[in-house]
């Protein structure tokens, strides 16, 4: 019982209760020494060695037909010793308390009746009469001890319930804190994706029409053609400038500062000046300062990312996005490119070198890397490494100088 609230109230009651018992035993046993009754002490000493034996040795949590054979025994016992003279009598309320202990309520109720009948009925044999304070004093001590127990017993299954009540609280808040994490990295791609197409969507609209006007009138007015082009230009010149501010402004500007957000935005923006995808950067939850390590890991799997989002998905788009929960920092990379299966990819762990060497720095800080991926469906790298209980101070510890921060993708 030592993961309940009430257990060490219950030890000392249960010590209580040995005591009494030994101490009651020890009284009878030199009474009936005194009396001359040699034959009921041993039989008293061997009821004590029985009763230490089954609290010593017993297994009564593991197998119930012990306990209740082993009480039986001391039933047994006591009302032999109790026959040979009345000083036995008394150790029958300790014994309620063992009854209450070991058996369940609507089997110990009657035990205990019947034990308080047979205290009662010795006491008149061996008086030869009976009076009201010989039928009370067992019959109170009966009460005493079943009110007792049955207090233990409903502040035992409060106990109960209150564990497992704040069990399924810690279970729930668990739940909730991911459920909050998934929502986040949800909620922060359909904002990425509404920006996309509010803004570069809508600007690449605008330069595939004046194209197409540029093609048409080519080879027939070509003034007007080099107008479209211009007008092209400069739509793609406000387009790029406007998709630089949108990933300036992913990082509040009082988290600029951070080492590995700042390193994360070049390494995005690198990746959006080279190739066609379109990527974003984004910071989510209350950054903390993470050891080197963290860092490294973090920027080395986003560039491992971003090149496999340049060289084989063939994205419009793409993002990074890091995420501060509670105990855990986050980074994802997903683009809306071809895709692929994870499970059909090359590699003995159904992976390609790229994710494998991802997986691994992931696993060397104690993290772990997922991907989803179906193909047409674009594809999804999460790197989830816990926090440490202690973290260094803002701005972090700059990189050994074997292994800078780079920067643009590899």
């Amino acid at each position: 019982m030592r993961d309940d609230p009430f257990s060490p109230a219950v030890r000392l009651l249960g010590w209580a209760v040995h005591g009494t018992f030994l101490v009651l035993l020890a009284i009878a046993a030199v009474q009936v020494l005194n009396d001359g009754l040699y034959a009921a002490a041993a039989g008293g000493l061997a009821l004590g060695a029985l009763y230490v034996a089954g609290v010593t040795f017993g297994h009564w949590r593991t197998s119930a037909a012990q306990g209740r054979g082993w009480l039986a025994l001391l039933t047994l016992a006591w009302i032999a010793l109790a026959l040979a003279s009345p000083d036995f009598v008394w150790l029958a309320f300790p014994l309620f308390f063992v009854y209450h202990h070991l058996l369940p309520l609507p089997v110990a109720l009657p035990g205990v009746v019947l034990m308080t009948a047979a205290a009662v009925a010795t006491i008149g044999w061996h008086t030869h009469t009976l009076t009201l304070a010989q039928v009370l004093g067992p019959s109170i001590g009966a009460a005493v001890a079943t009110l007792m127990s049955m207090a233990y017993r409903a502040l035992y299954r409060e106990s109960e319930a209150r564990r497992r009540l704040i069990g399924d609280l810690v279970s729930t808040r668990e739940r909730l804190v991911r459920a909050e994490g998934d929502a986040a990295r949800l909620a922060e791609r359909e904002r990425l994706a509404r920006e996309i197409h509010d803004t570069l969507a809508q600007g690449m609209s605008s330069i595939i029409l004046l194209l197409r006007a540029v093609r048409r009138d080519l080879d027939t007015d070509r003034a007007a053609a080099d107008a479209r082009l211009l007008e092209a230009e400069e739509a793609a010149a406000e387009n790029l400038e406007e998709a630089r501010g949108f990933v300036r402004a992913l990082a509040p500007p009082a988290l600029r500062g951070s080492s590995l957000a700042d390193a994360l935005r070049r390494v995005t923006e690198s990746a959006a000046a080279r190739t066609p995808t379109r990527v974003r950067f984004e910071v989510s939850g209350t950054p903390v300062a993470l050891p080197i390590g963290h860092d490294v890991a973090l920027l080395r799997i986003a560039q491992g990312a971003l090149g496999n989002v340049a060289r084989h998905s063939g994205a419009g788009n793409a993002g990074v996005t890091l995420t501060f929960l509670d105990d855990l920092v986050v980074l994802d990379v997903y683009d809306d490119g071809c895709g692929f299966d994870p499970r059909g990819a090359p590699g003995s762990d159904g992976t390609g070198f790229g994710l494998r060497a991802m997986r691994e720095r992931a696993r060397a800080v104690g993290g772990t890397l997922t991907v989803e991926s179906a193909p047409g469906e674009g594809t999804a790298v999460a790197a989830t490494l816990p926090l440490p209980d202690e973290t260094p101070p803002p701005g972090g510890t700059p990189p050994p100088d074997g292994d800078p921060l780079p920067e643009e993708a590899t």
